[in-house]
């Protein structure tokens, strides 16, 4: 039987694509949130801001000591999952 060689890379487009498309449901209602000022907004501003810090640094973290797999496509599909894990995490805190 042939199997396709970029089988990995099209499925990891296909996860980053739909990764996309859950963090942009995110941004909209973090938007929404901060539009409607008040204390929630402010905090919601720092949090998106401090949550993308923490995430470069344990990726960056990550990447140094080699957690992310000894290829391009295991450290992409690790990427992709630890931002599909925050994206989840602020999809139910938000909705």
């Amino acid at each position: 039987m042939y199997k396709w060689p970029y089988e990995g890379w099209a499925s990891a487009g296909m996860d980053a694509w739909s990764l996309s498309m859950e963090a942009s449901a995110v941004i909209g209602l973090r938007v929404a949130k901060m539009a409607t000022g008040g204390p929630g907004a402010s905090g919601e501003a720092y949090l998106m801001l401090s949550e993308k810090m923490q995430s470069a640094f344990e990726l960056q973290s990550a990447m140094m000591t080699g957690q992310l797999g000894a290829n391009p496509l295991a450290g992409t599909n690790k990427v992709i999952k630890h931002y599909r894990r925050k994206v989840k995490a602020n999809r139910k805190r938000l909705g």
